[in-house]
Protein backbone atom coordinates (compact mmCIF):
# COMPACT_ATOMS: atom_id res chain seq x y z
CA UNK A 1 0.00 0.00 0.00
CA UNK A 2 1.44 3.41 -0.90
CA UNK A 3 2.14 5.81 1.95
CA UNK A 4 -0.62 8.33 2.65
CA UNK A 5 -0.26 11.71 0.94
CA UNK A 6 0.87 14.63 3.02
CA UNK A 7 -2.23 16.48 4.17
CA UNK A 8 -2.55 20.17 4.92
CA UNK A 9 -3.25 19.23 8.51
CA UNK A 10 0.14 17.58 9.07
CA UNK A 11 2.58 19.92 10.78
CA UNK A 12 1.70 23.54 11.52
CA UNK A 13 -1.77 24.68 10.49
CA UNK A 14 -1.97 26.56 7.21
CA UNK A 15 -2.92 30.27 7.35
CA UNK A 16 -6.64 31.09 6.94
CA UNK A 17 -6.00 32.86 3.62
CA UNK A 18 -4.82 30.95 0.55
CA UNK A 19 -1.35 31.76 -0.77
CA UNK A 20 -2.78 33.60 -3.76
CA UNK A 21 -5.15 35.64 -1.57
CA UNK A 22 -2.25 36.58 0.66
CA UNK A 23 -0.25 37.70 -2.39
CA UNK A 24 -3.21 39.77 -3.62
CA UNK A 25 -3.89 41.46 -0.29
CA UNK A 26 -0.21 42.20 0.21
CA UNK A 27 -0.27 43.62 -3.30
CA UNK A 28 -3.15 45.90 -2.32
CA UNK A 29 -1.04 47.25 0.54
CA UNK A 30 1.77 47.91 -1.92
CA UNK A 31 -0.70 49.47 -4.37
CA UNK A 32 -1.97 51.98 -1.80
CA UNK A 33 1.56 52.78 -0.65
CA UNK A 34 2.61 53.26 -4.27
CA UNK A 35 -0.13 55.84 -4.76
CA UNK A 36 1.71 57.74 -2.03
CA UNK A 37 5.39 57.45 -2.88
CA UNK A 38 5.20 57.00 -6.64
CA UNK A 39 2.91 60.01 -6.82
CA UNK A 40 5.63 61.95 -5.03
CA UNK A 41 8.50 60.46 -7.07
CA UNK A 42 6.77 61.42 -10.32
CA UNK A 43 7.42 65.09 -9.54
CA UNK A 44 10.67 64.86 -7.58
CA UNK A 45 12.82 66.18 -10.42
CA UNK A 46 10.66 69.22 -11.27
CA UNK A 47 10.00 69.89 -7.57
CA UNK A 48 13.70 70.04 -6.74
CA UNK A 49 14.43 72.03 -9.90
CA UNK A 50 11.72 74.53 -8.89
CA UNK A 51 13.51 75.00 -5.56
CA UNK A 52 16.77 75.81 -7.38
CA UNK A 53 18.45 72.40 -7.71
CA UNK A 54 20.79 71.64 -10.64
CA UNK A 55 20.74 68.43 -12.68
CA UNK A 56 23.70 67.16 -10.66
CA UNK A 57 21.89 67.89 -7.38
CA UNK A 58 18.78 66.10 -8.61
CA UNK A 59 20.92 63.13 -9.62
CA UNK A 60 22.70 63.02 -6.27
CA UNK A 61 19.51 63.38 -4.18
CA UNK A 62 17.56 60.76 -6.13
CA UNK A 63 20.62 58.52 -6.32
CA UNK A 64 21.28 58.77 -2.58
CA UNK A 65 17.56 58.25 -2.02
CA UNK A 66 17.66 55.01 -3.97
CA UNK A 67 20.88 54.05 -2.21
CA UNK A 68 19.18 54.61 1.14
CA UNK A 69 16.22 52.49 0.05
CA UNK A 70 18.59 49.68 -0.85
CA UNK A 71 21.88 49.94 1.05
CA UNK A 72 20.29 50.29 4.49
CA UNK A 73 18.71 46.88 3.97
CA UNK A 74 22.14 45.55 4.86
CA UNK A 75 21.08 46.36 8.43
CA UNK A 76 17.32 45.77 8.32
CA UNK A 77 17.58 42.40 6.55
CA UNK A 78 19.82 40.63 9.10
CA UNK A 79 17.90 42.24 11.96
CA UNK A 80 14.63 40.94 10.56
CA UNK A 81 16.12 37.43 10.31
CA UNK A 82 17.59 37.67 13.79
CA UNK A 83 14.45 38.96 15.52
CA UNK A 84 11.89 37.14 13.37
CA UNK A 85 9.64 40.21 13.66
CA UNK A 86 8.98 40.59 9.96
CA UNK A 87 5.58 42.23 10.40
CA UNK A 88 6.96 44.85 12.79
CA UNK A 89 9.65 45.86 10.31
CA UNK A 90 7.09 46.06 7.51
CA UNK A 91 4.76 48.26 9.57
CA UNK A 92 7.55 50.60 10.68
CA UNK A 93 8.83 51.07 7.15
CA UNK A 94 5.46 51.79 5.64
CA UNK A 95 4.73 54.21 8.49
CA UNK A 96 7.87 56.26 7.80
CA UNK A 97 7.05 56.50 4.11
CA UNK A 98 3.44 57.62 4.47
CA UNK A 99 4.47 60.36 6.93
CA UNK A 100 7.42 61.72 4.90
CA UNK A 101 5.53 62.28 1.64
CA UNK A 102 2.83 64.68 2.91
CA UNK A 103 5.53 66.65 4.76
CA UNK A 104 7.35 67.03 1.43
CA UNK A 105 4.42 69.17 0.32
CA UNK A 106 5.35 71.70 3.01
CA UNK A 107 9.06 71.95 2.09
CA UNK A 108 10.25 75.31 0.77
CA UNK A 109 14.03 74.87 0.47
CA UNK A 110 16.13 72.32 -1.40
CA UNK A 111 17.83 70.71 1.60
CA UNK A 112 14.56 70.07 3.43
CA UNK A 113 12.92 68.62 0.32
CA UNK A 114 16.00 66.50 -0.36
CA UNK A 115 16.03 65.20 3.22
CA UNK A 116 12.36 64.18 2.98
CA UNK A 117 12.92 62.47 -0.38
CA UNK A 118 15.68 60.44 1.25
CA UNK A 119 13.56 59.78 4.39
CA UNK A 120 10.80 58.32 2.25
CA UNK A 121 13.33 55.95 0.70
CA UNK A 122 14.68 55.02 4.15
CA UNK A 123 11.17 53.80 4.96
CA UNK A 124 11.43 51.41 2.06
CA UNK A 125 14.79 50.18 3.37
CA UNK A 126 13.25 49.43 6.75
CA UNK A 127 10.36 47.38 5.38
CA UNK A 128 11.58 45.76 2.17
CA UNK A 129 13.64 42.73 3.32
CA UNK A 130 10.90 41.72 5.76
CA UNK A 131 8.19 42.37 3.19
CA UNK A 132 9.97 40.37 0.49
CA UNK A 133 10.52 37.50 2.90
CA UNK A 134 6.85 37.44 3.91
CA UNK A 135 5.87 37.44 0.25
CA UNK A 136 8.41 34.76 -0.67
CA UNK A 137 6.70 32.24 1.62
CA UNK A 138 3.40 32.50 -0.25
CA UNK A 139 5.23 32.66 -3.61
CA UNK A 140 6.73 29.24 -2.87
CA UNK A 141 3.20 27.94 -3.45
CA UNK A 142 2.13 30.18 -6.34
CA UNK A 143 5.47 30.00 -8.19
CA UNK A 144 8.24 32.50 -7.45
CA UNK A 145 8.00 34.37 -10.73
CA UNK A 146 4.21 34.50 -10.78
CA UNK A 147 3.91 35.49 -7.12
CA UNK A 148 6.40 38.33 -7.28
CA UNK A 149 5.04 39.42 -10.67
CA UNK A 150 1.44 39.58 -9.44
CA UNK A 151 2.56 41.61 -6.44
CA UNK A 152 4.51 43.95 -8.71
CA UNK A 153 1.53 44.36 -11.06
CA UNK A 154 -0.71 45.46 -8.19
CA UNK A 155 2.11 47.62 -6.89
CA UNK A 156 2.29 49.37 -10.25
CA UNK A 157 -1.47 49.91 -10.35
CA UNK A 158 -0.83 52.27 -7.46
CA UNK A 159 2.13 53.71 -9.31
CA UNK A 160 -0.29 54.51 -12.13
CA UNK A 161 -2.98 56.08 -9.95
CA UNK A 162 -0.55 58.11 -7.82
CA UNK A 163 1.04 60.17 -10.60
CA UNK A 164 -2.33 60.70 -12.30
CA UNK A 165 -3.83 61.92 -9.02
CA UNK A 166 -0.88 64.25 -8.52
CA UNK A 167 -1.25 65.53 -12.09
CA UNK A 168 -4.94 66.22 -11.53
CA UNK A 169 -4.33 68.15 -8.31
CA UNK A 170 -1.45 70.05 -9.94
CA UNK A 171 -3.73 71.08 -12.80
CA UNK A 172 -6.46 72.17 -10.38
CA UNK A 173 -4.06 74.10 -8.14
CA UNK A 174 -2.19 75.87 -10.92
CA UNK A 175 1.00 73.84 -10.51
CA UNK A 176 1.24 74.05 -6.70
CA UNK A 177 3.00 70.90 -5.44
CA UNK A 178 1.85 71.34 -1.81
CA UNK A 179 -1.82 70.30 -2.09
CA UNK A 180 -0.95 67.37 -4.37
CA UNK A 181 1.51 65.93 -1.86
CA UNK A 182 -0.67 66.57 1.19
CA UNK A 183 -3.57 64.71 -0.45
CA UNK A 184 -1.43 61.57 -0.53
CA UNK A 185 -1.88 61.19 3.24
CA UNK A 186 -5.26 59.51 2.60
CA UNK A 187 -4.06 56.43 0.67
CA UNK A 188 -1.16 56.21 3.12
CA UNK A 189 -3.54 55.79 6.04
CA UNK A 190 -5.50 53.16 4.10
CA UNK A 191 -2.30 51.20 3.37
CA UNK A 192 -1.43 50.99 7.06
CA UNK A 193 -4.99 49.92 7.93
CA UNK A 194 -4.97 47.03 5.45
CA UNK A 195 -1.47 45.98 6.53
CA UNK A 196 -2.52 45.76 10.19
CA UNK A 197 -5.56 43.68 9.18
CA UNK A 198 -3.39 41.31 7.14
CA UNK A 199 -0.93 40.92 9.99
CA UNK A 200 -3.78 39.95 12.35
CA UNK A 201 -5.26 37.59 9.76
CA UNK A 202 -1.97 35.83 8.84
CA UNK A 203 0.51 36.23 11.70
CA UNK A 204 2.77 33.39 10.43
CA UNK A 205 3.13 33.47 6.61
CA UNK A 206 6.08 31.04 6.84
CA UNK A 207 3.51 28.27 7.19
CA UNK A 208 2.71 28.65 3.49
CA UNK A 209 6.13 27.27 2.67
CA UNK A 210 5.33 23.66 3.56
CA UNK A 211 5.77 20.28 1.85
CA UNK A 212 8.21 19.91 -1.02
CA UNK A 213 8.51 23.67 -1.64
CA UNK A 214 9.99 24.19 1.81
CA UNK A 215 11.63 20.80 2.32
CA UNK A 216 14.07 21.24 -0.56
CA UNK A 217 15.47 24.58 0.70
CA UNK A 218 15.86 23.11 4.19
CA UNK A 219 17.75 20.12 2.85
CA UNK A 220 19.92 22.41 0.76
CA UNK A 221 20.59 24.62 3.78
CA UNK A 222 22.25 21.73 5.62
CA UNK A 223 24.91 21.43 2.93
CA UNK A 224 25.36 25.00 1.75
CA UNK A 225 27.23 28.04 3.10
CA UNK A 226 24.10 29.87 4.30
CA UNK A 227 23.51 27.04 6.81
CA UNK A 228 26.74 28.16 8.50
CA UNK A 229 25.78 31.83 8.41
CA UNK A 230 27.21 32.59 4.96
CA UNK A 231 25.50 33.38 1.70
CA UNK A 232 26.37 31.16 -1.30
CA UNK A 233 28.94 32.26 -3.88
CA UNK A 234 26.44 32.18 -6.73
CA UNK A 235 24.38 34.77 -4.82
CA UNK A 236 27.33 37.18 -4.74
CA UNK A 237 28.00 36.82 -8.46
CA UNK A 238 24.33 37.41 -9.14
CA UNK A 239 24.32 40.50 -6.90
CA UNK A 240 27.30 41.83 -8.86
CA UNK A 241 25.32 41.47 -12.07
CA UNK A 242 22.33 43.33 -10.58
CA UNK A 243 24.58 46.10 -9.24
CA UNK A 244 26.14 46.65 -12.65
CA UNK A 245 22.74 46.99 -14.32
CA UNK A 246 21.82 49.70 -11.79
CA UNK A 247 25.11 51.55 -12.27
CA UNK A 248 24.22 51.95 -15.93
CA UNK A 249 20.60 52.90 -15.24
CA UNK A 250 19.31 56.48 -14.82
CA UNK A 251 16.87 57.55 -12.10
CA UNK A 252 13.53 59.01 -13.15
CA UNK A 253 14.54 62.24 -11.44
CA UNK A 254 17.23 62.81 -14.07
CA UNK A 255 14.94 61.69 -16.90
CA UNK A 256 12.17 64.07 -15.82
CA UNK A 257 14.72 66.87 -15.34
CA UNK A 258 15.70 66.46 -19.00
CA UNK A 259 12.08 66.44 -20.17
CA UNK A 260 11.27 69.72 -18.41
CA UNK A 261 14.55 71.60 -18.78
CA UNK A 262 14.81 70.75 -22.49
CA UNK A 263 11.24 72.03 -22.96
CA UNK A 264 10.09 68.67 -24.29
CA UNK A 265 7.15 68.39 -21.86
CA UNK A 266 5.48 70.75 -19.37
CA UNK A 267 5.91 69.82 -15.71
CA UNK A 268 2.21 68.93 -15.43
CA UNK A 269 2.61 66.25 -18.14
CA UNK A 270 5.55 64.50 -16.47
CA UNK A 271 3.41 62.58 -13.92
CA UNK A 272 1.19 61.35 -16.77
CA UNK A 273 4.23 59.97 -18.59
CA UNK A 274 5.46 58.40 -15.37
CA UNK A 275 2.08 56.71 -14.98
CA UNK A 276 2.38 55.30 -18.50
CA UNK A 277 5.83 53.96 -17.61
CA UNK A 278 4.30 52.21 -14.59
CA UNK A 279 1.79 50.45 -16.87
CA UNK A 280 4.71 49.18 -18.95
CA UNK A 281 6.43 48.20 -15.69
CA UNK A 282 3.49 46.00 -14.68
CA UNK A 283 3.22 44.33 -18.09
CA UNK A 284 6.96 43.60 -18.15
CA UNK A 285 6.85 42.17 -14.62
CA UNK A 286 4.01 39.76 -15.47
CA UNK A 287 5.62 38.67 -18.75
CA UNK A 288 9.07 38.02 -17.29
CA UNK A 289 7.63 36.47 -14.10
CA UNK A 290 5.68 33.94 -16.15
CA UNK A 291 8.73 33.27 -18.33
CA UNK A 292 10.93 32.88 -15.24
CA UNK A 293 8.76 30.10 -13.83
CA UNK A 294 9.01 28.31 -17.18
CA UNK A 295 12.61 28.93 -18.23
CA UNK A 296 14.49 30.14 -15.14
CA UNK A 297 16.97 33.01 -14.89
CA UNK A 298 17.86 32.83 -18.58
CA UNK A 299 15.07 35.35 -19.16
CA UNK A 300 17.20 38.00 -17.40
CA UNK A 301 19.52 38.15 -20.42
CA UNK A 302 17.14 40.73 -21.89
CA UNK A 303 17.63 43.09 -18.92
CA UNK A 304 21.07 44.66 -19.65
CA UNK A 305 20.36 44.63 -23.38
CA UNK A 306 17.16 46.64 -23.05
CA UNK A 307 18.58 48.85 -20.27
CA UNK A 308 21.42 49.92 -22.57
CA UNK A 309 18.90 51.55 -24.93
CA UNK A 310 17.32 53.76 -22.26
CA UNK A 311 19.86 56.66 -22.20
CA UNK A 312 20.08 56.80 -26.00
CA UNK A 313 16.33 57.28 -26.21
CA UNK A 314 15.41 59.11 -22.99
CA UNK A 315 18.03 61.87 -23.34
CA UNK A 316 17.27 62.52 -27.00
CA UNK A 317 16.45 66.11 -28.03
CA UNK A 318 13.10 65.13 -29.54
CA UNK A 319 9.96 64.45 -27.52
CA UNK A 320 9.05 61.21 -29.32
CA UNK A 321 12.35 59.48 -28.61
CA UNK A 322 12.52 60.82 -25.06
CA UNK A 323 9.02 59.53 -24.27
CA UNK A 324 9.89 56.15 -25.80
CA UNK A 325 13.01 56.04 -23.60
CA UNK A 326 10.94 56.62 -20.46
CA UNK A 327 8.58 53.79 -21.44
CA UNK A 328 11.52 51.44 -22.00
CA UNK A 329 12.84 52.61 -18.62
CA UNK A 330 9.53 51.43 -17.13
CA UNK A 331 9.93 47.99 -18.71
CA UNK A 332 13.43 47.62 -17.25
CA UNK A 333 12.17 48.72 -13.85
CA UNK A 334 9.45 46.06 -13.95
CA UNK A 335 12.02 43.30 -14.43
CA UNK A 336 14.25 44.74 -11.70
CA UNK A 337 11.41 44.96 -9.17
CA UNK A 338 10.00 41.47 -9.72
CA UNK A 339 12.07 38.80 -11.43
CA UNK A 340 15.38 39.90 -9.87
CA UNK A 341 13.81 39.36 -6.44
CA UNK A 342 12.31 36.02 -7.40
CA UNK A 343 15.80 34.81 -8.28
CA UNK A 344 17.16 35.84 -4.88
CA UNK A 345 14.41 33.83 -3.16
CA UNK A 346 15.43 30.79 -5.21
CA UNK A 347 19.14 31.19 -4.51
CA UNK A 348 18.88 31.38 -0.70
CA UNK A 349 16.90 29.26 1.77
CA UNK A 350 14.23 30.66 4.15
CA UNK A 351 16.53 30.91 7.20
CA UNK A 352 18.76 33.53 5.58
CA UNK A 353 16.40 35.03 3.04
CA UNK A 354 15.80 38.43 4.68
CA UNK A 355 19.57 38.78 5.07
CA UNK A 356 20.01 37.91 1.40
CA UNK A 357 17.39 40.45 0.37
CA UNK A 358 19.11 43.02 2.57
CA UNK A 359 22.59 42.33 1.20
CA UNK A 360 21.24 42.27 -2.33
CA UNK A 361 19.64 45.65 -1.72
CA UNK A 362 22.89 47.04 -0.31
CA UNK A 363 24.88 46.00 -3.36
CA UNK A 364 22.27 47.38 -5.73
CA UNK A 365 21.91 50.51 -3.58
CA UNK A 366 25.56 51.48 -3.88
CA UNK A 367 25.17 51.02 -7.63
CA UNK A 368 22.02 53.17 -7.63
CA UNK A 369 23.86 56.04 -5.96
CA UNK A 370 26.67 55.74 -8.48
CA UNK A 371 24.17 55.52 -11.33
CA UNK A 372 22.25 58.62 -10.23
CA UNK A 373 25.40 60.71 -9.89
CA UNK A 374 26.93 59.22 -13.04
CA UNK A 375 23.98 59.97 -15.30
CA UNK A 376 23.37 63.40 -13.74
CA UNK A 377 27.02 64.39 -14.09
CA UNK A 378 27.49 63.01 -17.59
CA UNK A 379 24.23 64.62 -18.72
CA UNK A 380 25.70 68.03 -17.94
CA UNK A 381 28.95 67.08 -19.73
CA UNK A 382 27.98 65.10 -22.83
CA UNK A 383 24.93 63.02 -23.67
CA UNK A 384 26.84 60.90 -26.25
CA UNK A 385 29.44 60.14 -23.57
CA UNK A 386 26.63 59.22 -21.15
CA UNK A 387 25.20 56.78 -23.71
CA UNK A 388 28.61 55.20 -24.39
CA UNK A 389 29.55 54.79 -20.71
CA UNK A 390 26.23 53.31 -19.61
CA UNK A 391 26.18 51.00 -22.63
CA UNK A 392 29.61 49.68 -21.70
CA UNK A 393 28.50 49.06 -18.11
CA UNK A 394 25.48 47.09 -19.33
CA UNK A 395 27.71 45.00 -21.61
CA UNK A 396 29.87 44.06 -18.62
CA UNK A 397 26.71 43.21 -16.65
CA UNK A 398 25.60 40.86 -19.42
CA UNK A 399 28.95 39.08 -19.26
CA UNK A 400 28.59 38.57 -15.49
CA UNK A 401 25.06 37.20 -15.91
CA UNK A 402 26.24 34.71 -18.50
CA UNK A 403 28.82 33.55 -15.97
CA UNK A 404 26.05 33.00 -13.41
CA UNK A 405 24.00 31.01 -15.90
CA UNK A 406 26.96 28.81 -16.82
CA UNK A 407 28.01 28.05 -13.25
CA UNK A 408 24.72 27.91 -11.34
CA UNK A 409 22.46 25.14 -12.61
CA UNK A 410 20.16 25.08 -9.60
CA UNK A 411 16.52 24.17 -10.01
CA UNK A 412 14.10 26.25 -8.01
CA UNK A 413 11.72 24.75 -5.46
CA UNK A 414 9.34 27.42 -6.77
CA UNK A 415 9.21 25.98 -10.34
CA UNK A 416 11.55 28.17 -12.35
CA UNK A 417 14.85 28.75 -10.65
CA UNK A 418 18.35 29.72 -11.65
CA UNK A 419 19.24 27.91 -14.79
CA UNK A 420 16.24 25.58 -14.41
CA UNK A 421 13.14 24.97 -16.45
CA UNK A 422 9.59 24.76 -15.30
Amino acid sequence: MPPPARSPGSGPARPPLSAWRFVIWFGIVAMLADVVYEGARSITGPLLAGLGASAFTVGVVTGVGEASALALRLVSGPLADRTGRFWAWALAGYGLTVVSVPLLGLASVVWVAGALVIAERVGKAVRQPAKDTLLSHAAAVTGRGRGFAAHEALDQAGALVGPLAVAAVLAASGGDYGPALLALAVPGALALTVLVWLRVRVPHPARYETGEAAEQPRQRDRATPEAAGRLPGRFWVYATFAGLTMTGFATFGVLSFHLVEADLLPATAVPVLYAAAMVVDAVAAIATGWAYDLYGARVLVVLPIVAATVPALAFAPTVGLAVAGVLVWGAVLGVQESTLKATVADLVGPGRRATAFGVFGAVVGVAAAAGGALTGGLYETSVPLLVAVTGTVQAVALGVLLTVLRRARVRSPGRGGVGGTG
